[in-house]
């Protein structure tokens, strides 16, 4: 085994990705984090309820499938100190255990029913989830079809970037203004402001830096459908150009770039479709939006002859731009409409962890492109040292 010491090696990838769908579950489990009480009752008092009397295959069937991805993450994580039986019962047990403290604490908020029910549905989850992985775990960290793929077309030392790139798609899925219109989180905290408050910030700034007549004057300039297809344009670049840097050259990267638009749309569409009242899926398919699906796919493809370096600072410069036109283009009419369709009553911490992944996806890239252009300055400084 000397030879070939990536043989059973843990997966750094898979315990970060443990990490934050935890984080995840925990954020759904708890939100909104508001009203908090006590009514009297011992947190795991639950446990002992009788079976509602009122329950429906959907949220069942929910509550599994959400624990599903916690199971199989766990059976990656521990590999390969803990394989086959013993993994899976100890997701088992994991999935239980964070399943019945998220449980207890939801006796303490008012918007959430701790439920016996809901525990054993989500520890049945992580029970499948685990049991579907097992028998794949060798295949895909050490040995097979998958992690040779993995290793031939795959840059190591890229799990923070493939984590974000994979959150893009769910990113998207709440209504924005205009398609892959995200980081509005400015704009919506300025409107919260009251007048006064406005006021008072933009004494502050120079007249010419004021932003009340912006949105008018930009709005004069272009239609509504070119604002849409140039914001659409620049954030679906950005990503697939962020997408494209842990590929090596030789992979099939113009068909994996397709692969992740598709799968991007089919997210889309099927979020539009479960929270929609009206049951619409493609309502975001203006022709605007069409036309930018269409530009941004062309310049990421042609951006693919460039070198990484260069497609970073391009992914990096059209987020910043498509921020700046995010928050100050005035918002589409027809958005408010969309808006009101969408249930956001049904499943509220889902459409909370939507909305809040949708304000900071943009940043999160930033952040992580800034953090890229330090280590390069760094490894180049201890070079000419």
């Amino acid at each position: 085994m000397s030879h070939r010491p990536w043989l059973r090696r843990p997966s750094v990838l898979a315990r970060q990705a443990l990490v934050l769908y935890a984080a995840l579950i925990v954020y759904g489990s708890w939100y909104p984090f508001s009203g908090w009480r006590s009514l009297g009752l011992a947190p795991f008092a639950y446990l002992f309820d009788p079976m509602p009397q009122y329950l429906t295959a959907f949220d069942v069937v929910t509550n599994v499938l959400g624990y599903m991805p916690f199971g199989a993450l766990v059976v990656l994580a521990v590999y390969p100190r803990w394989r086959g039986p013993l993994a899976v019962a100890l997701a088992f047990v994991l999935g239980g255990l964070l399943s019945g403290a998220m449980e207890a604490v939801q006796t303490y908020l008012p918007t959430r029913v701790a439920s016996n029910l809901d525990l054993a549905a989500n520890a049945l989850g992580a029970l499948l989830g685990a049991a579907m992985m097992s028998p794949a775990t060798g295949a895909l960290l050490d040995r097979g079809l998958l992690r040779r793929v993995r290793l031939l077309w795959f840059e190591r030392d890229r799990a923070a970037l493939a984590c974000l790139v994979a959150a893009w798609p769910f990113a998207t899925m709440y209504p924005a203004p205009r398609l892959f219109g995200l980081g509005n989180w400015p704009r919506a905290l300025w409107l919260r402001f009251d007048s006064t408050t406005q006021d008072a910030l933009l004494a502050w700034t120079p007249p010419g830096w004021h932003v009340g007549a912006w949105p008018a004057l930009a709005a004069a300039w272009l239609p509504d459908d070119v604002w849409e297809a140039a914001i659409t344009t620049l954030n679906l670049f950005a990503a697939l150009a962020l997408a494209s840097l842990p590929v090596r050259r030789h992979a099939p990267r113009v068909r994996l770039l397709l692969l992740f638009i598709v799968m991007t749309l089919c997210v889309k569409a099927g979020a539009t479709f479960l929270q929609s009242q009206s049951g619409l899926a493609f309502d975001w398919a203006t022709p605007g939006a069409l036309a930018g699906l269409v530009f941004g796919t062309a310049a990421a493809l042609l951006a693919l002859r460039l070198r990484r370096r260069s497609r970073a600072a391009m992914a990096g410069v059209a987020l910043a731009i498509a921020l700046v036109f995010v928050n100050l283009l005035p918002v589409n009419p027809y958005f408010d409409v969309v808006l009101a369709d969408w249930r956001q009553g049904r499943y509220l911490h889902f459409n909370g962890l939507a909305h809040w992944l949708a304000w900071i996806w943009p940043y999160a890239a930033l952040v992580w492109l800034a953090f890229a252009v330090e280590q390069v300055w760094l490894k180049r400084r201890t070079t000419r040292a």
